[in-house]
């Protein structure tokens, strides 16, 4: 026997032998090892008396191997006592193994649907509209017949409440609560919307309202969100309209997020309309006689006009506001009436019953016109001393009378009033409470929102009208192309287009359903369509999927109407393609025989620049963490979520409520986990650059011309722009300043989409922080370009570029900055030097404070850094007993005190940092949480003979090695 075929142990290590199972012929045909070791010299040629012998060779064999094989050491863990299940059951077999009670008790054997509660239960009757589907879906194809607004403005200026006026008009429900005290808030939809009292995302509804000649139209109105930190659902909202309802409140006037949203709709080149909702407030509130009343509601439509103005002649022309033109409407939603000049003067046609002609009447009810009751003319010189002007005569002091006649008067005289006003209410009616009684009575004057729907006619072009003004400024293609031209002739028989904006959670918070526009087209079920997201393009059409359109429904907030089909200027809420979107899309067919664009993604107006990191306190929970932030970047559009080298997930959102808003959703909704948090996180050039008044795709004369006129640049230098980086509207500039005796432009030339590159790289991931860098201008001076192709590759010069960009910015004395909030507070007169107290502890500063015209409030307005906000809110709450409200938008960027680099600052543990010490503090506690070194070292960048010529050009190098 040969040992080389056995281990020390006696296991055979050779050859693979025959299996035992084969039959005698097999084993008989297969010569045995002996034989195929060394030949018998028993053997013989074929046909040889001994060829006829193997059989008793191999039994002999095989007594040796069995002897083997029982002397054999096996491992015990290489026993086997039991055949396997695939011996047992056969191959392709899974057989598994289960322990009894092994699961708990507390879970079901067949789960449930899951079923998140973040939605309010919907009312009864709340889905019986007075029209049926089959008029609305009527309504929507004939585009004529079809208003798409937005509901815009400040918070808690009675957007929502205004909304629910509306839903009460045409939906068989009572909008207050069983006291008849609040509003439900109709369009709030979230659980946490009305346990806050704040609107947090946008929500549509598509309304039947009726005009004053009782022609019916459908007003598609989405109510937004008025507070600063929500502003990104203000932007998808105006992306879908073709027109914008400011909202103001009376007593309050204009407000920043009024200013901001006057902006945002001029910039998406939409005509706006103004509601001056709660007019009461001026009543029994402010208790302003009608006079002081009249020249309160001047003053805010003059200081729209003014914003209107200043706004228009960098934009472009917007109509002004003026309630003589129609486009001005007068409202209070809580007690549930509304009426524009035209309105109120059909009023008096009804009321009266006096032939004349109201349209010229209402012209004259606004403006220094006086009306003379002689000669029955209106007049620009009051006819008499004290005489009140139309608008007060005809308007104000009617509704001041029915306001205190209901609040103040007995019955008798209010029947009488009422009566004159051809209204009668039961005996019931007049034992209601204040409230309630004024609602009926209000409701049963001024009936439903008439002058409303008018104005909204009149001054909100129709979706087809709309669709060819808003095609010029979203759509990127050609506009000379087929496709543009069926969208803005809003041909439903056209090529579908769908523009997505706002996508919506399922009850169960696994998938959404996408929200969007029409503009060509019919999109139908059961139809499979392009998604194209906001990477695509026809050169490269990686961001593109193909689904299936399973559902369509028209989204009424709080329930949804199923369709078949959504015609072209229809807002529509689709299943089946959200798995690719993460904020905006575009819907096409499959076929198509030209090239398809896609609509332009979101332009906010703000910034996330608030960041705080995320972990799961559980770490095996990571995955589902990771997935609830994927679906908390669909559901807010301006949220962003990232991982940063060292592995941590960073939120950045705009503000404190928003990014509290985000961690509830994150825990409750998407991920179903328990997150901890970390610790959150040429002047005028960069803001110039980042809103777009200047971009490198334009002509170069055009940059050229901008530069130095508005700069003061000389023509060399505008010319030599290559970037801006890290993106094309980034806040950083890279000049090519070097000279062409010095540097070989040709090869300069050959790698300069390699050098941007690397220079983007290196703004977007800066060497203090590993964040952007911002307001800094890098400038080549000179450069050493290898001829050879093989040494100039982008692998050589990106990552060299990169050092470049790093070494220059730390020799440059550089700073951190940090984002800065503009604070607007009210505040009663003695609450002011509490709030500068407050605003001095957190470095904030106050640059004015003023009264508001017609109230006893004052307007301070602030600055204060976004890391000192947290707690900003309930600190001011604290130090003013609750009479201060304050709201905040990022304003701007500004340095950070004292010097990053300084390493002769000692940090000590506990203990706040002086503010000439906070640069060092920010940058060294975001290194330690982003696993970075502590210090930040140039030796890196430079070889030893660069190092040395530099240190003895200054000894400041030393800090920094």
């Amino acid at each position: 026997m040969d040992d080389s075929l056995y281990d020390e142990f006696g296991n055979y290590i050779g050859p693979e032998l025959a299996d035992s199972d084969a039959d005698d012929s097999d084993a008989a045909a297969s010569p045995s090892p002996s034989q195929s070791r060394s030949p018998s010299p028993a053997r013989s040629p074929s046909g040889s008396p001994n060829s006829r012998r193997p059989a008793a060779l191999m039994d002999v064999d095989d007594d040796d191997y069995a002897d083997a094989a029982q002397n054999a050491v096996v491992l015990a863990e290489d026993k086997k006592y039991y055949p396997t299940a695939e011996e047992v059951y056969g191959p392709g077999v899974e057989a598994l193994v289960m322990d009894e009670d092994e699961q708990a008790l507390e879970k079901p054997i067949v789960a449930p649907p899951r079923v998140v509660k973040f939605e309010v239960g919907t009312r009864a009757g709340a889905t019986s509209t007075y029209a049926s589907t089959d008029f609305i879906l009527g309504l929507a194809s004939n585009p004529l017949l079809v208003r798409n607004v937005a509901l815009v403005g400040h918070l808690q200026h009675g957007k929502t409440v205004f909304m629910d006026m509306l839903v009460e008009q045409t939906h068989e429900v009572d909008t207050f609560d069983s006291e008849g005290e609040r509003h439900i808030r109709f369009t709030d939809t979230r659980v946490d919307e009305q346990e806050r009292r704040v609107s947090i995302k946008a929500v549509p509804m598509s309304l039947v309202l009726e005009s004053g000649n009782g022609k019916s139209y459908l007003c598609n109105i989405m109510d937004t969100p008025g507070h600063v930190n929500f502003s990104d659902e203000m932007t998808a909202a105006l992306r879908l309209a073709d027109g914008a309802v400011l909202v103001v409140d009376a007593a309050e006037g204009v407000m920043v997020n009024t200013e901001r949203a006057i902006r945002h709709a001029i910039q998406e080149r939409l005509p706006i309309v103004v509601v001056i909702n709660k007019v009461d407030r001026l009543i029994t509130e402010l208790k302003l006689p009608p006079n002081d009343a009249y020249f309160k509601l001047r003053h805010t439509l003059d200081t729209i006009n003014d914003l209107i103005s200043s706004c228009s002649t960098t934009v472009g022309g917007t109509q002004l506001v003026d309630p003589a033109a129609g486009n001005v409407c007068f409202a209070s939603g809580s007690a549930g009436w509304s009426f524009t000049l035209q309105s109120f003067a059909h009023l008096y046609l009804k009321i009266h019953g006096i032939q004349f002609d109201h349209e010229k009447f209402a012209s004259r009810l606004w403006g220094d016109l006086y009306y003379d009751h002689n000669s029955r003319t209106f007049k620009k010189k009051p006819p008499a001393a004290g005489a009140n002007r139309s608008f007060i005569e005809f308007i104000l002091e009617p509704l001041y009378k029915i306001y205190s006649q209901v609040v103040g008067e007995q019955q008798k005289i209010l029947e009488i009033t009422l009566a004159d006003l051809g209204v009668t209410l039961s005996n019931a009616a007049y034992k209601l409470n204040v409230r309630p009684l004024l609602r009926l009575a209000c409701r049963s004057i001024f009936g439903t929102a008439t002058g409303f729907t008018d104005m909204l006619v009149k001054n909100i072009p129709n979706v087809k009208d709309g669709a060819a003004r808003k095609i010029e400024h979203i759509y990127t293609g050609q506009q000379d192309s087929s496709i543009v031209d069926a969208m803005k002739k809003c041909d439903s028989h056209g090529p579908l287009m769908v523009n997505v904006t706002k996508l919506y959670p399922k009850p169960d918070c696994s998938v959404f359903d996408a929200f969007g526009r029409v503009y060509s087209g019919t999109i139908q079920t059961g139809q499979t369509v392009r998604v194209l997201g906001e990477g695509y393009s026809p050169d490269d059409e990686e961001d593109m999927t193909v689904k299936e359109v399973t559902k369509l429904w028209v989204y009424q907030a709080r329930y949804r109407v199923p369709i078949s089909n959504a015609p072209a200027g229809s807002w529509v809420l689709i299943e089946g393609v959200d798995a690719s979107i993460m904020k905006t899309a575009t819907i096409c067919p499959m076929n198509m025989d030209e090239d398809v664009y896609i609509f332009r993604p979101l332009r906010f107006n703000t910034l996330p620049v608030v960041k705080i990191a995320a972990e799961p306190l559980n770490p095996s929970e990571l995955p589902k963490m990771v997935e609830g932030l994927r679906k908390i970047s669909k559901s807010y559009p301006l949220a962003i979520t990232k991982v940063e080298e060292s592995g941590e997930h960073t939120i950045l959102g705009t503000g404190e409520l928003y990014l509290d808003s985000i961690m509830k959703d994150l825990r409750e909704l998407y991920s179903e986990v328990e997150v901890k948090l970390a610790e959150p996180l040429e002047k005028g050039l960069a803001e110039d650059i980042e809103n777009g008044l200047v971009s490198l795709d334009s002509r170069q004369k055009e940059v050229t011309d901008f530069f130095r006129q508005r700069y003061q640049w000389d023509v060399l230098a505008a010319r030599s722009i290559w970037a801006f980086g890290p993106d094309k509207q980034g806040p950083n500039i890279l000049l090519d300043d070097s000279l062409s005796v010095e540097v070989d432009k040709n090869l300069l030339n050959a790698v300069k989409d390699s050098i941007v590159q690397g220079f983007q790289w290196g703004a977007r991931e800066g060497p203090l922080c590993d964040e952007p860098i911002r307001n800094v201008k890098f400038k080549i001076l000179n450069a050493n370009i290898a001829p050879e192709p093989l040494h100039r590759g982008g692998g050589q010069i990106i990552p060299t570029a990169r050092r470049v960009v790093y070494s220059a910015f730390l020799m440059a004395n550089p700073r951190l900055m940090e984002p800065v909030y503009y604070i607007e507070i009210q505040t009663p007169i003695d609450c002011v030097s509490a709030i500068y107290t407050v605003l001095s502890r957190r470095r904030g500063h106050v640059t004015a404070d003023v009264p508001k015209p017609g109230t006893p409030v004052y307007v301070v307005k602030a600055f204060l850094p976004v890391i000192e906000s947290f707690g900003f809110e309930t600190d001011l709450r604290y130090h003013t007993q609750g009479q201060a409200f304050c709201v905040s938008v990022f304003d701007h960027w500004a340095i950070v005190p004292g010097d990053p680099l300084d390493k002769g600052i000692v940090l000590r543990p506990l203990e706040p940092a002086p503010i000439q010490h906070l640069a060092r503090e920010f940058m060294v506690k975001t290194r330690r949480r982003k696993g970075m070194s502590e210090d930040v070292s140039i030796n890196k960048f430079f070889d030893e003979a660069m190092m040395n010529e530099l240190a003895q050009q200054t000894a400041d190098i030393h800090l920094m090695m």
